[in-house]
């Protein structure tokens, strides 16, 4: 038990303890108030001083930011880097990937990334090679050999041989194919050498022809125990399709079930077996609209990264900060068809005038685009293309008076006539901005000289009609001649009659002093001796007027990211922008300056 003095000592030391933490309150309640309560004033009074420093210290954090910034510049760049997602958008519908079938904008672009051919065209515009090493042709220009590249392999890891080659072109040969390149490949025999060399021979010479070999080649191990009749159909073209290109196929999808907004999508990938190496992007995709406004409106909102197709770059585009444009030109002609045999044109007379009284230049002008002027059915820089021979010139006294020699006199209501023959001419056209805007300044240069002129322009299904029928007395309308000067197909008489098949002589135009031109020269290789072959046919053509031609259009390409990797010059088709498509590049870090 505690005794009661030990109890008293306790409480007396508790209470000592007591009073010394009262003191100690009372002491830190003074300190508090002397040492930071009455310091706030002075604080309050030196917040100038302080807000200085801070500025100060603020301002010298931004100079080495941008110093730092500018010092990165003078010695780093940016530069072009692999990786990204390229997307591509056109008006149409993808159909058909194997290029034995492939038609439309959409299909032209997923099977040249797929498939590759024995050769390509070069930034320059030339053939070189693809999938072939080598080509070179027999003395008397009839037999072509073409060596492979070693170690080629399809898609799927296969090895690609010459037998791929053969069994491509010979399915294109069969008629039960139904392929559209049945007629192109006609009486031309395919063999195998050996397993990187292929023969094509040949029943006559026939320079352009190894331009036809951009084809590309199709594997026969998948598709040839696939009867013939039933390849067009085939799940290889639509839904699995292998080849020897840039990029493999991923997939497609559909995104809309509304016709008016339905849209594909076809995705790429980079193809680990092509041999020239794996791509540089990680990925393209196609994307396919029925609304040419869905697309603009996908591309201003960032969704594509280029467009495909448009005939003119749409103002509403123009001024955009980030649309970049790349000016190509076309290996094609624009031109308006003469039908030589129409009642009114088969006197050259009348055509010689028509052609005197346009100001092209001044016409190609108003257009307010890059466009080549063209005045020779052959493109200038093309073997064979002659300045001194070309399409005559503007002089509409010299109009007039043609007119007036050949007995059209002018009418009171200032159309000319014959008797009780007026001369009144139809012109079909698409009906495009552009197109719109030449028939409406064709139809008022040929006013001035007394031709009363109606323009009709029509859609592509209608006008396609009117062609086949000819159902026009002038067709203003786009050739693609290509990097040949083989323009057989327009010119010679042959090819007006319906039998020839494409019958793309739209002027029916007949000269036997150009077939047996241009017979001659597309039968010789040596380009000294071809040009020769081909000024006869220049002169009739001049003399003769079958046509008024107008400029070599350009591809109109427009992307929303820098591209690099484009670098053509010319193309003869809007898909052969593809041919480097595996070396482009869209992204770009920055790396020391060399």
């Amino acid at each position: 038990m505690v005794s009661r003095s030990t109890r008293l000592r306790w409480r007396r030391v508790f209470r000592r303890k007591q009073k010394q933490v009262g003191e100690l309150g009372v002491q830190a309640e003074q300190n508090v108030e002397q040492l930071l309560i009455r310091r706030f004033g002075r604080l309050f009074n030196v917040r100038r001083f302080v807000a200085g420093w801070i500025a100060l210290v603020v301002l010298l954090s931004i100079v080495l930011v941008a110093q730092f910034r500018l010092l990165n510049r003078s010695w780093q760049t940016k530069q072009p880097a692999p990786g990204g997602i390229y997307t591509e958008g056109m008006v149409g519908a993808f159909t058909n990937a194997n290029p034995l079938y492939a038609a439309s904008q959409a299909d032209a672009t997923v099977s040249r990334l797929v498939f590759a051919g024995l050769l390509k065209y070069d930034d320059n515009n030339k053939l070189t090679g693809d999938l072939a090493e080598s080509w070179s042709v027999s003395k008397d220009n009839l037999t072509y050999r073409v060596v492979l590249r070693p170690d080629l392999k399809w898609q799927d890891g296969e090895q690609l041989t010459a037998e791929d080659v053969v069994f491509t072109f010979q399915t294109a040969q069969n008629p039960d194919a139904k392929s559209p390149l049945f007629r192109s490949w006609r009486g031309i025999e395919v063999s195998a050498k050996d397993e990187r060399t292929v023969l094509f021979t040949l029943s006559t010479a026939f320079a352009p022809f190894p331009h036809s070999l951009t084809t590309g080649i199709v594997p026969k191990h998948l598709l040839e125990k696939i009867p013939v009749s039933e390849l067009r159909s085939a799940t290889f073209n639509t839904d699995e399709p292998v080849g020897s290109g840039p990029f493999a196929w991923s997939s497609v999808e559909v995104a809309s079930n509304s016709y008016q907004y339905r849209e594909q999508r076809i995705g790429l990938t980079p193809s680990e077996q092509y041999y020239a190496g794996k791509p540089k992007l990680d990925g393209f995709v196609v994307r396919t609209y029925q609304e040419q406004s869905q697309m603009l409106d996908d591309f201003r909102s960032q969704k594509l990264s280029a467009i495909v197709g448009l005939e003119t770059i749409p103002d509403e585009l123009r001024d955009l900060d980030d649309i970049r444009t790349y000016d190509t030109i076309l290996a094609a002609q624009v031109a308006a068809f003469f039908k030589t045999d129409s009642p009114l044109l088969t006197d050259a007379g009348v055509r010689q005038a028509l052609v005197r009284s346009v100001d092209v230049p001044k016409l190609v002008n108003e257009l307010h685009d890059p466009v080549r002027l063209s005045d020779s059915p052959l493109l200038k820089g093309q073997v064979g293309y002659d300045s001194s021979i070309t399409q005559l010139k503007y002089n509409l006294s010299t109009a007039e008076k043609l007119l007036g020699q050949k007995g059209w006199k002018m009418a009171q209501d200032g159309v000319r006539q014959k008797g009780k023959t007026r001369l009144q001419l139809k012109l079909v056209a698409q009906s495009t901005p552009r197109f719109s805007m030449l028939a409406a300044e064709l139809e008022k240069s040929w006013r001035a000289i007394g031709v009363d002129v109606s323009v009709s322009l029509l859609s592509d299904a209608e006008i396609k009609t009117v062609i086949r029928d000819r159902n026009y007395d002038i067709l203003l309308y786009g050739i693609s001649i290509g990097a040949d000067p083989d323009v057989f197909p327009y010119w010679h008489s042959t090819q007006k009659d319906p039998r020839s098949g494409l019958r793309l002589n739209f002027s029916d135009y007949s000269s036997a002093v150009a077939d047996s031109s241009l017979e001659a020269g597309r039968s010789r290789s040596d380009p000294v001796l071809r040009a020769a072959k081909y000024k006869p046919f220049l002169t009739q053509w001049q003399q003769d007027a079958p046509a008024l031609v107008l400029y070599q259009p350009k591809f109109a390409y427009m992307t929303n990211t820098p591209l690099f990797g484009f670098d053509a010059k010319e193309i003869n088709t809007a898909t052969d922008r593809l041919n480097s498509a595996a070396n482009w590049e869209i992204e770009q870090t920055l790396q020391p300056k060399p």
